[in-house]
């Protein structure tokens, strides 16, 4: 292996290929380095795991490292949302977290997310720094780690369980009377992943009739990738008719990401759900200030700001760089259209629990329906319809964006390009305000293609001039 690259959340790779323990430990190792070189090391480390084959096994790697460093740790007792190792890394002041994850890719895929002590995913300073670190490792530099009974003995590694704070800390956020008034039947489906017992409890506790699928752990996740999509909902999606049920609500694999079920079935995407719950959030909490989304992400966002007098921040892929404006104050909201979600006073980071029951709250005080609630927000402010599609491919085509970025056309989609953007990609915003966005993912093999625009017919013309414009740059 030439290389260990952290992408848009950390690393990932395939079990046995790359991800081995004798990666896990050069990982380790450059972030233990990386501790110590800011002199945070004694401060400590929370280890998590999700719900993926041997979990346990590998943060116990991790923990062996750490230790081996002098390090503190304290070790999850089960699986952990991110989140939650997010939340603990804050309050408790700790110098980092490490989660053992691949959060929504397929089964036969782990990961290492590095939670810096700030509290969100780590920002590209940091994991450059940490790189630099792992490369002289991957080529031959001693590797050093204490036997986990070893590490045990000398007091280096206790076990923590991070649920009952931070369900705690949801009752900052969510106000749980308007959702016992709300007297709302919800199923809930966590996926076979780690939030089994986080937001289920919560919204029991608050009141709710709850029906929960999939509650146990499951490697292999049913057959399918733990990502909350339409694709994955067909369980979901049933019992909330069959059940009569006011909504459905799911999360990924480690509970950073969101997935939202209406009433009838139907299939909430992201870019929905976080334009209808800013408003709602906008004018219950009687927010002020700004909030951010990514570039990939829909401008129903700016709309709905706008209408309530608010700032926009737009920021590159990967929530990291909202968090990082969360962590600052910049902001009272940020969502990504990958269905991740914060808010001011919680975690700098993506949290699908949290997302999940403010959707309950506002769905239990509003009495109305995911689309009538979306049915309101465009009467005020427009309507918008996206979409994406991604292309998988061998080739990370680099060569061939850089070719669009460096070139971008002057008309598309039989509309004049008003304004190229080039901060994540190549965005093509034209004159009349439909957007086109053609990226590489920064974590698997995949390029993906955006596009936003008033009707679906014209959605239709922006998502075809955009494969043309893709084949084009390729010959």
């Amino acid at each position: 292996m030439n290389a260990i690259k952290f992408g848009t959340s950390g690393w990932r790779a395939i079990v046995a290929d790359d991800f081995t323990v004798r990666n896990i430990r050069i990982v380790c190792q450059g972030i233990a380095q990386y501790l110590r070189q800011q002199k945070i090391a004694q401060q400590g480390i929370l280890i998590g795991y999700d719900a993926r084959f041997l979990g346990e096994h590998f943060a116990k790697v991790v923990a062996e490292v750490m230790a081996a460093h002098g390090i503190p740790c304290l070790l999850c007792d089960r699986d952990t949302p991110t989140p939650a190792i997010s939340y603990h890394v804050l309050t408790r002041k700790l110098a980092g977290g490490i989660n053992i994850s691949a959060s929504h890719h397929p089964p036969e895929y782990n990961g290492i997310k590095f939670t810096p002590s700030w509290g969100g995913p780590a920002l590209p300073e940091t994991t450059k720094a940490i790189e630099l670190r792992i490369l002289p490792l991957l080529h031959g530099e001693f590797i050093k780690w204490i036997p986990w009974e070893r590490a045990k003995a000398e007091g280096m590694v206790r076990s923590f369980d991070p649920q009952p704070e931070y369900l705690k800390s949801l009752e900052q956020h969510v106000d749980r009377d308007r959702i016992r008034n709300g007297r709302i039947r919800i199923v809930f489906d966590p996926l076979y992943g780690t939030t089994r017992n986080y937001l289920d409890e919560f919204l029991r506790q608050a009141g709710a009739k709850l029906a929960v699928l999939h509650h146990w752990r499951d490697p292999y996740f049913g057959g399918l990738r733990p990502e909350p999509t339409d694709a994955t909902l067909h369980d979901l999606q049933e019992t909330v008719r069959t059940e009569r049920a006011h909504l459905g609500l799911a999360t990924d694999g480690d509970g950073d990401r969101f997935g939202v079920v209406d009433t009838d079935g139907t299939y909430i995407p992201a870019n929905d759900i976080l334009p209808v719950l800013l408003d709602y959030l906008i004018t219950s909490r009687r927010w002020t200030g700004a909030v951010a989304r990514s570039v990939a992400t829909t401008h129903l966002i700016d709309a709905v700001a706008a209408h309530h007098g608010l700032g926009v921040h737009e920021t590159p892929v990967g929530f990291k760089f909202i968090g990082e404006l969360l962590a600052k104050g910049e902001v009272v909201f940020g969502g990504e259209e990958s269905a991740g979600l914060s808010i001011h006073g919680h975690v700098p980071e993506k949290d699908g629990i949290l997302a999940g029951a403010l959707v309950a709250e506002m769905v239990a005080f509003t009495g109305k329906s995911i689309q009538e609630l979306l049915a309101d927000v465009c009467q005020r402010v427009g309507t918008r319809h996206s979409q994406r599609t991604d292309l998988s491919t061998s080739d990370p085509m680099q060569d061939t964006i850089k070719r669009v970025v460096d070139h971008p056309p002057t008309t598309f989609a039989g509309d004049e390009v008003r304004q190229v953007n080039k901060m994540d990609g190549c965005k093509l915003i034209l004159q009349d305000g439909s957007w086109f966005l053609l990226r590489p993912s920064g974590t698997e093999p995949i390029v993906r293609c955006y596009g936003e625009a008033k009707s679906p017919e014209r959605l239709k013309e922006i998502m075809e001039a955009g494969n043309s414009l893709l084949h084009s740059a390729r010959t």
